[in-house]
């Protein structure tokens, strides 16, 4: 990648100038900052008028996404002022808040905005090799404090445990010498991208490419073929594979030519995407859309308004955006009334900051196919009087128009829900109704009726859940609620009804009825009747989400709920940590689109699946999976403490049926994070390979403490590939960590 390329391009000509823009951070703070970027065209900068010297940067690298007008909360606060065409928003990766700028003028804006589009594009092209260099070359500018461009060698070793690396005194030195080409004392960008390639000498992968190699210094296409075949159990047209592998990897045009690959080209080649643990084949949407929507596990938010806990945090459509970005397909909407006629969205009952209802509708309406085009189910939990609930439903269909489902999809109720293939670009609410679908069709009531229903939504749930716990079950004096018929009228497959149990469900429940668990209720259910939870969701849809309890939005564990086909698993998106692992684990195949298709004896109606007893299954076929973890590459530096290296182990977590869950460690390496060499082999058998999800985690061992986390990544069995494969680890919070990447071998076999 070559930031010459660029020269001719008009918007980053007037950006590598630069220009005058307010950053706005709230209705009262709005100050001129000048903003330029950087002759490499990968780093923005810029400063204030009156600060001195005092400026700041960041990198292209670290931008997400770039936002036209009015779309974050700061900038709606200052509509008035500022047209839409001036403001843009730069959304950042993982937790780091928006960058809101104003421009001069819209040309100014528009500039900026295909600019920076246009650079993220070139990041997003970037080969590995190129991601690497410019990883080195980000780091190297971090470090060059008096910015001459060059680095003594004191200056790169302190660089160095930056980076993570301890290393020996003497043998940096020989290689710091080495790089120095042109002898003076000190290294510049490139010669310093050369030493840090030397320094990162992968002895692991050379050993794997002599084992393959018939002359030692490279693999001809014979070779590469038996290493495909022997190692990666690719099996199918291999010589095509190992032609488009040279083509695609090898840097030297020479070995092209000669039909061979370098070490050079075969480490390339296990970095990439290829070489990955991932299959590349379960990337796309590969899996059939066309069954009913309960067939699916689709991923789910709780409290999607909630930035933080559900005390104090603040309440915000940032919270729609984010969750719709990260594919998640039913997203959850709390209403009450507001003033002035309008309904309010917040945590009832508590200091979270409140939203208009309006402004969410509108939000989803503008994200919800961004990443997918599959449907999107509006969870509401309606807490309005019929007054507001008119409002509530004139906004869906003002706003929402097409996109909003009105109606049963071939004018009359059929006997069982429509696939995600039949619902692409629609939009599903889900809540309370009056009677059932067939009045949707061609019944002619009134049009301003409203109806009551019992209320028996999460609130009285929750409640019941902390007043009830002693009191006899039956007694239980259900509260009415009176229902709007516009706001009845918009629900069509999704219609909350309350659970009594599996039986009555079986004899009474209509397909378009979902039940909503906490998820002790499911929990329970799972242990006493985990078969009839299975075959209870082969029918219809089940939403489970977090007790009232977790008031930190803290997350339970998915997977116990997926293991019973629970589709609608609702997980606080705002919250990092095991349960969103999993969650982007599962749903990072099938085009991250939202929606996995369920193992087939889950879909079943006879299977008689019970996770519980696995091995009681019709085609039961454990399987033994050995993982040997060989080595790790650039960790992350967790403690920001002078000094401090890390001491890396790595587990690896089994997440399935009950008696699949499992977990294993390898040894911790004494302070090495930089390539650290563990040559460990774990062991575990599983018995539902279709529901298991393997998670790698990279701790920094502390004998005193808790140890720190350093990364993680999480795939589902079934996309993994065999063989030598790269793990390219994520933050905490799902975002990747380039280049840090542990090396593995897998084996898959049938017990």
């Amino acid at each position: 990648y070559d930031p010459k390329q660029n020269r001719g391009d008009g918007n980053l000509q007037s950006m590598l100038v630069g220009a005058m823009m307010r950053k706005i951070k709230s209705r009262t703070w709005k100050k001129q900052r000048y903003f330029k970027l950087q002759d490499d065209c990968m780093t923005i900068w810029y400063k204030s008028k009156k600060a001195g010297n005092a400026h700041s940067t960041f990198s292209v690298s670290e931008v997400e996404a770039v936002r036209e007008g009015h779309q974050s909360e700061v900038l709606l606060s200052i509509a008035n002022e500022f047209p839409a065409n001036r403001c843009f928003t730069l959304v950042f990766r993982g937790r780091k808040g928006n960058l809101d700028l104003v421009a001069e003028s819209a040309e100014e804006a528009q500039s900026w905005i295909r600019g920076i589009r246009k650079l993220i594009e070139n990041v997003e092209n970037m080969g590995e090799r190129e991601k690497l260099d410019q990883w080195i070359s980000d780091w190297f500018k971090k470090a060059d404090k008096d910015r001459d461009g060059r680095m003594n060698f004191k200056e790169v070793r302190d660089l160095l445990k930056m980076m993570n690396v301890d290393m020996n005194e003497h043998h940096a030195l020989r290689l710091f010498t080495l790089a120095d080409k042109s002898c003076s004392g000190s290294l510049e960008d490139d010669e310093f991208v050369l030493f840090y390639k030397m320094l990162t000498q992968r002895e692991d992968v050379l050993t794997v490419f002599q084992e393959f190699s018939s002359d030692g210094q490279t693999l001809s296409h014979r070779d590469l073929e038996d290493f495909l075949r022997e190692e990666q159990l690719e099996g199918d047209n291999v010589q095509q594979h190992a032609m488009h592998l040279i083509e695609q990897y090898e840097p030297s045009e020479t070995a092209k030519m000669l039909n061979i690959m370098t070490f050079d080209g075969f480490l390339m080649y296990l970095s990439s995407t290829e070489g990955s643990i991932f299959n590349p084949q379960q990337r796309g949407i590969y899996q059939n859309m066309t069954l009913p929507l309960c067939h699916y596990f689709i991923s789910s938010s709780h409290n999607t308004y909630l930035m933080e806990d559900q005390l104090r945090g603040q309440s915000s459509v940032e919270g729609y955006i984010r969750a719709l970005n990260r594919g998640c397909r039913c997203v959850e909407v709390d209403c009450w009334d507001g003033p002035s006629g309008e309904p309010i969205v917040y945590h009832g009952h508590t200091f979270t900051s409140k939203i208009l209802f309006k402004d969410v509708v509108t939000t989803v309406g503008n994200y919800a196919f961004k990443v997918s085009e599959y449907p999107v189910i509006l969870s509401i939990e309606n807490h309005c009087s019929v007054e507001q609930q008119r409002v509530m439903a004139r906004h869906l269909s003002h706003i929402l128009g097409e996109k909003l489902l009105r109606k049963p999809l071939d004018g009359h109720a059929s006997t069982g829900l429509p696939s995600p293939e039949n619902l692409k670009g629609k939009i599903l609410v889900k809540a309370k109704k009056i009677g059932g679908l067939e009045e949707n069709i061609g019944a002619l009531v009134e049009d301003s009726m409203s109806g009551e229903v019992s209320d028996d939504d999460d609130v009285a749930e929750m409640e019941e859940e902390n007043l009830h716990r002693d009191s006899v079950r039956g007694r239980r004096k259900k509260s009415k609620q009176c229902l709007s018929k516009e706001l009845s009228d918009c629900v069509i497959y999704c219609k909350s009804f309350h659970f009594r149990s599996f039986k009555h469900s079986q004899m009474h429940s209509k397909f378009y009825e979902v039940a909503s668990f906490t998820e002790s209720k499911a929990r329970k259910y799972l242990k006493e009747s985990g078969a009839e939870f299975v075959q209870h969701n082969s029918r219809q849809l089940t939403r489970v989400y977090p007790t009232g309890f977790r008031t930190d939005s803290s997350n339970f564990h998915p997977q116990e709920m997926w293991n019973a086909g629970c589709q609608i698993v609702a997980l606080n998106f705002q919250t990092a940590g095991e349960g969103m692992d999993l969650n982007d684990g599962l749903f990072s195949q099938n085009g991250c689109c939202g929606y996995v298709l369920k193992p087939s004896f889950m879909r079943q109606t006879k299977s008689g699946f019970d996770p519980e007893t696995p091995q009681k299954q019709e085609d039961y076929q454990p399987v033994l999976l050995t993982i040997q973890v060989i080595s790790g590459q650039q960790l992350p530096k967790v403690n920001i403490k002078e000094g401090s290296i890390v001491d890396p182990l790595v587990r690896v977590e089994i997440h399935g049926v009950p008696m699949d869950q499992a977990k294993q460690e390898t040894r911790y390496i004494e302070n090495n994070g930089f390539n650290p060499v563990w040559q460990d082999s774990l062991r575990f058998t599983i018995h539902t390979p279709e529901l298991a999800l393997v998670r790698f985690v990279v701790e920094d061992y502390d004998k005193t403490s808790k140890n720190d986390f350093v990364g993680q990544y999480t795939v589902p069995l079934t996309c993994m590939q065999q063989g030598y494969r790269h793990i390219h680890l994520l933050s905490r919070d799902g975002t990747s960590i380039p280049p840090s990447s542990l090396f593995v071998h897998v084996r898959i076999t049938e017990v």
